[in-house]
């Protein structure tokens, strides 16, 4: 195995395979680093991870090596492992199935002598598990730290993260694995499919099923684009000439949402996401609470009584994000005064400035939104956290929703008030295609060039920049540490999800008022791939891989913005000037009808979703196949167990 990672050539010790690095303050006292050594090396039986630990070694004498540790495993330890976190492999006949070390030659690509049967990110990730497993025993405080307090069955990991003794724990790149990634991702510009594979077992699935979706979501844009350039160019002047774009909107809008799922469940299949049990849910690192015992696991671990939690979430939370929406609200009607100065200008002018001023409050105003939006994300996620949620997926879900319902209401609510108010599809228009640029503009800027630009400089030290770690994949053990831990941490995939939901908030909404959105979707999302993968392989440390098995929440947002876009369109259609005319004497019919087709609709849409399986007949097929093994598996055992025993 030690052939497959750059890392290991490296002369700390025969057979050691450097996987993970943690880093230590500087203050960090020799106690403290002892016990944390023995603790990471001790049996399982005894509390430890039983995992294999050493300092770097120094090769530099400008480099400060003494507080940063080089942890690995041997291959037997990373299978039982690969058990517990129930890794789903291929097995000689093709089925996938969770993987037991007792029948691991069973399975595709396994022998004693092969050491690629795991890729490094599952061992990477592996490695992360057990350590965010190691436990408290009899230990009332950090040995050295006496301020650090810990009880039995705290994380010690999460403690010593809590308490600033460990600085941070990051994943080594593969500077060989990571040369040909590069070469087949982004280092030259191709017209085709992403290597998905390639992404995944370099980055695990959570990240590679968002590349997936972002190329995905890019494909399907393009026949809105298609449609809409010779739709824009035709009806240019011609604002409310909007009828069949947004019936074609409503059709799009609701299908793609429902292949993705098919074509999600296919991929996780195959990667063995879908079939994974999830484990139980441990409390996550910034949970406190008195000292309890879980009445599942029979752990102790903090309690927190959860009528003090739903008191900050209804008397805090609630009235903060109403508060931030009615400012939000406010912040428009700025806006809209903004607008009526600049028409007041140009109705005075007349002038080619005055026209170009016509163009400023929207672009103001999309800038506004999106240090708004920013703000009110770092707002949200300290409210949250102190919400006090014990597990990982209500933190998320609790944030996802703030942020959403806050986001939605800042990019959008002017575009609803113009197009259903004040009616006025011209400064629709103009308003949509100013917000969707600037937003796009902004976000490549923020996303990709600032942190790219500023990992350069930060780079000096070490190499001057960030391509001297694409450059030369022969360097030293100690150099190449010392330039990923100055690195950024890439803070998963949040902000690229909600970029996404936006934009295709922009698309569904109110693009048959100007077909273009789709086409500058599309650009946005192309540059985006190549940006992404940019700074995940030069820009950011290499993240930990979380296994996934579809993009989580998301797809219900998705959905949701799915079930508004037939909600707008309709509206839209209804006011067009072409539908008005059938009902020049009694508008309350057309406002009947209108609704009566917007609900029927929405029925054919909730009936697409029922009737349309999730996963495809095949994958039923071989996921209920192994359903009907397992239990037959645990039906000769217990067969067994009787026939064993003595009564």
């Amino acid at each position: 195995m030690m052939n497959r990672f750059s890392a290991s050539r490296e002369p700390i010790g025969l057979g050691f395979r450097p996987l993970v690095v943690i880093e230590l303050a500087e203050d960090a006292n020799e106690e403290t680093k002892e016990w944390l050594v023995k603790r990471i090396m001790d049996k399982k039986e005894n509390g430890g991870a039983q995992l294999l630990i050493k300092p770097l070694p120094k090769e530099e004498k400008d480099f400060e090596t003494s507080n940063i540790y080089l942890v690995g495993a041997s291959i037997r330890r990373l299978l039982v492992g690969a058990e517990a976190a129930g890794f789903v492999k291929e097995c000689h006949d093709h089925t996938m199935r969770a993987f037991t070390y007792s029948r691991r030659n069973e399975f595709k690509g396994f022998a004693e002598d092969n050491d690629d049967f795991l890729t490094m990110t599952e061992c990477q990730y592996i490695i992360k598990r057990e350590l965010e497993n190691l436990r408290a025993k009899d230990e009332q405080a950090v040995p050295g730290h006496a301020k650090s307090k810990l009880y039995p069955g705290k994380s010690i990991l999460r403690r010593l993260q809590t308490s600033g003794i460990v600085i941070q724990f990051f994943p080594l790149h593969d500077q060989e694995e990571l040369k040909r990634l590069t070469s087949n991702w982004y280092a030259r510009v191709r017209i085709g499919y992403q290597p998905l594979d390639d992404i995944r077992r370099y980055f695990g699935e959570t990240i590679s099923i968002y590349f997936g979706f972002l190329e995905y979501f890019t494909f399907a844009l393009i026949p809105m684009a298609i449609i809409g350039i010779p739709y824009y160019i035709l009806a240019f002047e011609d604002y409310d000439k909007y009828v069949l774009f947004a019936s074609f909107n409503l059709l799009w809008s609701t299908v793609i949402l429902e292949v993705w799922k098919r074509i999600c469940s296919v991929t996780a299949y195959r990667w063995g996401t879908l079939m994974m049990k999830r484990q139980f849910e441990e409390p996550r690192p910034g949970f406190h609470g008195v000292l309890g015992t879980n009445p599942v696991t029979g752990r102790k671990e903090p309690v927190y009584s959860s009528l003090k939690r739903q008191l900050r979430i209804y008397l805090v939370s609630v009235p903060f994000v109403i508060v931030c929406l009615y400012l939000s609200l406010y912040v428009m009607k700025i806006y809209f005064d903004w607008e009526d100065m600049a028409m007041a200008f140009h109705e005075e002018h007349q002038s080619q400035f005055s026209g170009a001023m016509l163009f400023v409050p929207s672009i103001l105003y999309a800038i506004v939104i999106e240090i708004m939006n920013r703000i009110y994300r770092y707002v949200a996620e300290c409210l949250t956290s102190w919400e006090n949620h014990r597990l990982e997926s209500s933190y998320q879900n609790h944030l996802i929703l703030k942020v959403l319902v806050f986001n939605f209401l800042n990019c959008f609510s002017s575009l609803f008030h113009i197009a259903f108010v004040l009616q006025d599809m011209r400064l629709l228009r103009q308003s949509l295609a100013t917000l969707l640029i600037t937003s796009q503009i902004i976000n490549q800027f923020i996303e990709a060039l600032l942190p790219y630009w500023l990992q350069k400089r930060r780079n000096k030290k070490v190499k001057k920049s960030v391509k001297a770690f694409n450059a030369n994949a022969d360097r030293s053990l100690v150099e190449q540490i010392n330039i990923e831990k100055e690195m950024g941490s890439y803070l998963g995939t949040f902000d690229d999800y909600l970029e996404l939901f936006l934009q295709f908030g922009y698309v569904s909404l109110f693009s048959c008022v100007y077909p273009l959105a789709a086409v500058f979707a599309v650009l946005n999302n192309v540059t985006e791939i190549y940006s992404d993968a940019l700074k995940m392989c030069c820009v950011f440390k290499r993240p930990f891989s979380e296994p996934a098995a579809n993009i989580g929440v998301w797809q219900l947002a998705f959905e949701a913005m799915g079930v508004i876009s037939v909600v707008t369109n309709c509206a839209l259609i209804g006011m067009s000037p072409q539908v008005n005319a059938l009902f020049p004497d009694d508008k309350t019919e057309l406002v009947l009808i209108v609704a009566a087709v917007e609900h029927a609709l929405l029925a054919i849409k909730f009936v697409m979703a029922f009737v349309i399986p999730d996963k495809p007949y095949e994958i039923r097929m071989k996921l209920a196949r192994l359903e009907f093994e397992s239990l037959e598996a645990l039906k000769q055992k217990e067969h067994l167990k009787l026939a064993e025993s003595p009564n």
